[in-house]
């Protein structure tokens, strides 16, 4: 039976605050696979679950993230802004696929990276953005789990296949199609999809093979999969080898949901 990973999006954000502890754990409570999450660094280089540059509509100080180190962060929004540290251990068991907003340049990706190295989370954690972040975590740890954001339906190139090497390719699921599930498939790689929302789209996707939705509604999302698939995230895999061959407190405070992150990334 084709296995669906079920993959929520920034936790569980039509009932509680985006990537945040609680929408984390919300999302595995009502059964997601893996949680996906944004990460950015502070001014001071803290991996933060943040989509958004500024802290304004989630926590309504207009101020950028970057200017802004740690400690005001955590002051600015009560505790609850979580660390990357402490989202690992809120999922701990779970998988986990870390997002990088913003085009984060090579150095910010390897603290990421060494941060969920140092929590031991390399086994559980894979990747997703666009080329230039993922050729980041590729030289950062060659042997990491990478779904590699593409933002057209026509293929990626050869080369930067060649040197990101990914397991999952990463579309917004307007883009996909049956040529497109195909072509992926037959390219040997998984076919990962953000952000469908209703339940017409969701069943779409599933007629056409994908491999993993991403999705704000998990509720919605595992209930359609319905229970046969169990808890599968797939058998683990570290990217390391060639690429495939072508021929895979206010943390917790419930928002309106004009406030809350359902726009699609």
């Amino acid at each position: 039976m084709h296995h669906v990973t079920a993959v929520a999006h920034r936790g569980d954000p039509y009932h509680v605050r985006e990537n945040t502890l609680a929408s984390l754990r919300s999302a595995l409570h009502k059964g997601a696979d893996a949680v996906e999450f944004d990460v950015r660094l502070t001014r001071d280089g803290v991996p933060v679950l943040l989509h958004d540059e500024t802290l304004k509509r989630l926590w309504g100080h207009d101020r950028p993230l970057r200017a802004l180190s740690w400690e005001e962060v955590r002051g600015l929004t009560d505790g609850g802004v979580p660390t990357l540290p402490d989202a690992l251990s809120a999922t701990e068991g779970a998988r986990v696929m870390l997002d990088l907003p913003g085009d984060p340049g090579p150095r910010a990706v390897r603290r990421i990276v060494d941060a969920v190295r140092e929590h031991g989370a390399q086994d559980r954690v894979y990747y997703c953005a666009g080329a230039a972040p993922m050729l980041a975590v590729r030289a950062a740890d060659p042997s990491a789990e990478i779904a590699l954001t593409v933002a057209s339906s026509a293929p990626p190139r050869a080369g930067v296949l060649d040197a990101v090497r990914p397991r999952w390719l990463n579309y917004r699921f307007g883009l996909v199609d049956r040529a497109l599930a195909d072509r992926v498939h037959a390219d040997g790689c998984l076919l990962s999809v953000w952000t469908p929302d209703t339940r017409r789209s969701m069943r779409r996707l599933l007629a056409l093979g994908a491999d993993s939705i991403t999705t704000n509604r998990i509720d919605v999302l595992c209930a359609l999969r319905g229970p046969a698939q169990g808890a599968s995230a797939g058998p683990r895999h570290r990217g390391g080898g060639s690429r495939p061959a072508r021929g895979p407190g206010p943390g917790t405070a419930q928002m309106p949901r004009e406030a809350i992150s359902i726009a699609e990334r």
